[in-house]
């Protein structure tokens, strides 16, 4: 097969071979991160000098790129949300772009469930606090007959009411495309947004990052909060407002946080200075088994684009 694959995610094949195998055998040519970590818009520019094809990780990809590098045809975003891609962009340069939006479902809802019970039963508080010679015993809160709030009833949002069904929740939902079918099924209520942030004792994001999502947890909908209640965000960083959220719970306006996107990453920020959040680093689709299928999925992407182009001009 012709043409050159550039794979920028930092650990591509780290966990299992197979789709670098099935590279090598398809004979495509292949260019590994070489710097491990996300790459900077200057160092994707440069690593895609004569690339036609890119498996994308989450690194900014601006007109920029598209302008300096004509030759690419295809972009395979590894993983789910397209909000790092400039989409009008590639329309523009006539780049196709694809993504692997069903492999990441199930690891992120889980690491959702995680985070919940992390923050209401105060794990980590309590694992930091032994560490240093404390013996804190932290009076938590069952997830139990809670109100969860879930903002964006998409793959994952499902998903995370199909994981809380055995702890036997109200469950209120938003979405601009609402399920009836599944809400019914499920036993969802949907309500506005501000509802949600009034009546839920834990509040879960699952919404993609676009102008309309960005900062939409302000200071304001923050102010709408139970003063028990948590927030969680598994889904994109600009959708909260980290310097609202960091004054919220600095000031016990509401009980906890647990945070594993951020505006900018690595995170650095005030956050990392407040006891009662929870902050992982970027890791919802970091699960063995999940890299895997999704790397596996991108490489399908990518051969079958190739396929079809030589097909073309056979």
């Amino acid at each position: 097969m012709s043409g050159k694959l550039l794979i920028s995610t930092s650990r591509f094949g780290a966990e299992d071979a197979e789709a670098l195998r099935r590279l090598k055998e398809a004979g495509v040519e292949y260019i590994l991160n070489p710097f491990h970590r996300r790459l900077t818009t200057v160092e994707l520019i440069d690593l895609l000098a004569g690339v036609e094809y890119l498996i994308a990780g989450v690194e900014a990809i601006t007109e920029e790129v598209f302008k300096k590098n004509p030759q690419l045809k295809l972009i395979v975003r590894c993983g789910t949300g397209m909000d790092n891609v400039d989409l009008q962009s590639a329309r523009k340069y006539g780049v196709a772009v694809e993504s692997t939006p069903e492999a990441p479902v199930l690891s992120v809802a889980e690491l959702t469930m995680g985070l919940i019970l992390n923050v209401l039963r105060s794990i980590s508080q309590s694992d930091w606090a032994v560490r240093s010679g404390s013996w804190p015993k932290p009076m938590g809160n069952l997830l139990t007959g809670k109100t969860v709030g879930i903002l964006g009833l998409g793959r994952i949002g499902r998903k995370v009411v199909e994981l809380l069904k055995p702890f036997s929740v109200d469950i209120l939902g938003y979405d601009v495309v609402q399920d009836e079918e599944f809400a019914d099924r499920h036993k969802i209520k949907f309500v506005s947004l501000d509802k949600i942030f009034q009546c839920s004792d834990v509040v879960t994001i699952h919404l993609p990052l676009n102008e309309q999502t960005r900062h939409l947890v302000d200071s304001e909908r923050l102010s709408l909060m139970k003063s028990k209640a948590v927030l969680i965000n598994v889904a994109r960083g600009g959708i909260v407002d980290e310097d609202a959220l960091a004054d919220c719970l600095k000031h016990k306006r509401i009980s906890a946080a647990a945070l594993d996107v951020f505006e900018q990453e690595p995170y650095q920020g005030q956050l990392t200075q407040i006891d009662n959040v929870v902050l992982t680093s970027h890791i919802g689709s970091y699960a063995i088994e999940t890299r895997i299928q999704m790397e596996n999925q991108a490489v399908d992407c990518v051969l079958e684009f190739i396929r079809t182009q030589e097909k073309q001009f056979a």
